[in-house]
């Protein structure tokens, strides 16, 4: 795997190489993500389900100041540590979490942390979107203009009434919701 865009560009990242563990977003897809994110200098990330921490690095690669990353196997955590080393990333700009999900939401929470883009790229088999947005809401841990990134196996349906504009992007059989809060 390759960062496809910022000062980390052409440079390759590993992932954990067990498929059961994770499923990194091809090259393609995340570029087209990107493409379609714009301008993101400065931002904080969260990168949620990290798997080899493609999404939050290369959201670094393109000037978020911050990325967090939260994975639940220590094989991803050791994975997405060595790949931040391999990259000479700041310690300064990143913190890694290696706990479920809601555990990284509470402690986030507790901290006082927010989000202005999220990659929220959970297990398809486990398909909780919409109730883990209703926690990044519910725990404040999203800005004002907080964007949020979807990568599903399915088509999925999100709440209008959360969100200013959703769009939606198909590549094979991935389907991509971009939401702007």
């Amino acid at each position: 795997m390759r960062i496809v865009g910022g000062k980390y560009r052409h440079r390759l990242i590993n992932w954990p190489g067990d498929m059961n563990v994770t499923r990194p977003t091809k090259d393609r897809i995340r570029e087209a993500i990107f493409s379609a994110l714009g301008d993101i200098e400065g931002l904080n990330s969260l990168d949620l389900y990290a798997g080899s921490g493609a999404m939050g690095i290369e959201s670094l690669s393109r000037g978020c100041k911050t990325a967090s990353f939260v994975d639940t196997s220590n094989i991803a955590i050791k994975t997405i540590q060595e790949n931040l080393d391999s990259l000479k990333v700041e310690i300064n700009e990143y913190v890694l979490y290696g706990c479920d999900d809601k555990s990284a939401l509470k402690i986030m929470e507790s901290k006082g942390y927010f989000f202005d883009l999220v990659f929220l790229d959970p297990p398809y088999e486990k398909g909780e979107y919409n109730e883990i947005i209703s926690q990044l809401f519910d725990k404040n841990l999203l800005s004002e203009k907080a964007i949020i990134v979807v990568e599903a196996n399915k088509p999925q349906i999100f709440d209008n009434n959360l969100f200013n504009r959703i769009k939606e992007y198909k590549y094979g059989p991935i389907y991509v919701y971009i939401l702007w809060r």
